[in-house]
């Protein structure tokens, strides 16, 4: 799902200290939002942030250097046919960076038109790097996942599992070999790009982990900061069951990686079956490692394939 909108007085004070801009027109419409169908449509947050452009209504308009000087240049009747076909546009937000001043009609048109317009000295691309980053992650399509997200190896690995197998034991023995807790329980999902899942820690849970018989954790004052990861991209999915599960419901030796879609993005998944003895810490780690290989282009079980094609072609020859 995805939030429904921001209003224009949340953005303004969400990034009045970081872009250290002023609202100089249309404060008489400060709860304006972005238009419900464009949040639902855009594909990223590039989608709702740019500079002018007729194509694209509904987004924040970005004025820099350049589009001020394309508009004071102009004839009175063309600055204002340009600035009314902005206007026309709808824009939630209208910003002026690089320090310019915005033509006196922008300023009156907006006032007019109850659209916010905010002026800042940063520059333009770093305005649109900003906004575009805080917009990609209050719109993204996002979910919670019950389970242990962690750090492992430089990959963002999440530990599923049916209850009271142990994950938060499992991510507890995985912390103290200098792996990182993001998130113990429940885990926020968001689809961040078309491809990429980032994965954080609900803020009630942040830096704790439950393991039952001892209680909360906190990971970050036992382990260190290094212990605690704040946000990770998903790459594999670790899900644990019973050794009876595994013998009945899964091969011993899959012919290609498996996968689980989330958000509509699939993601590397491997199955481990929990039994005694079994060093699960260890297991996690050997696939973390496997996974990054394959992530390179190095698939073991297709080149045993084609060892083991090579052998029998041999064995076949006179």
């Amino acid at each position: 799902m995805k939030p429904s909108s921001i209003s224009a007085e949340a953005l303004f004070e969400e990034h009045r200290v970081a872009l250290h801009w002023e609202w100089v027109a249309g404060h008489a419409h400060p709860e304006r939002r972005f238009d419900d169908a464009a949040v639902r449509d855009a594909r990223s947050a590039a989608d709702l942030v740019g500079y002018l452009n007729y194509i694209h209504p509904y987004r924040v308009q970005i004025v820099g250097r350049r589009e001020v000087a394309y508009l004071s240049q102009s004839a009175d009747e063309v600055l204002e046919r340009r600035i009314s076909r902005i206007v026309t546009l709808e824009p939630p937000v209208i910003i002026v960076a690089d320090d310019q001043v915005p033509p006196d009609r922008l300023t009156a048109m907006c006032d007019r038109a109850e659209i916010p317009l905010f002026v800042t000295a940063e520059s333009a691309g770093h305005v649109i790097d900003v906004v575009r980053g805080y917009l990609g992650q209050l719109f993204a399509e996002r979910t919670t996942r019950h389970g242990v997200f962690m750090d492992i190896l430089g990959l963002g690995v999440l530990l599923t599992g049916e209850s009271g197998l142990g994950k938060s034991e499992l991510g507890l023995e995985l912390i103290s070999h200098g792996h990182g807790l993001v998130a113990d329980d429940a885990v926020d999902l968001y689809r961040v790009s078309q491809t990429a899942i980032e994965g954080r820690c609900p803020e009630l849970l942040i830096n704790l982990l439950e393991v039952r018989g001892i209680g909360l954790l906190d990971i970050k004052a036992i382990f260190g900061e290094t212990a605690v990861r704040r946000k990770m991209r998903l790459k594999l999915i670790v899900h644990l069951v019973r050794k009876e599960t595994m013998e009945r419901e899964f091969e011993r030796l899959p012919y290609e990686p498996m996968h689980e879609e989330i958000l509509g993005v699939p993601v590397r998944k491997v199955i481990i079956a929990v039994d005694a003895g079994r060093n699960l810490a260890v297991l996690v780690e050997a696939a973390v490692r496997n996974t990054i290989l394959q992530l390179r282009g190095i698939d073991t079980y297709q080149e045993f394939i084609q060892r083991h094609q090579k052998a029998m072609d041999q064995g076949g020859e006179p």
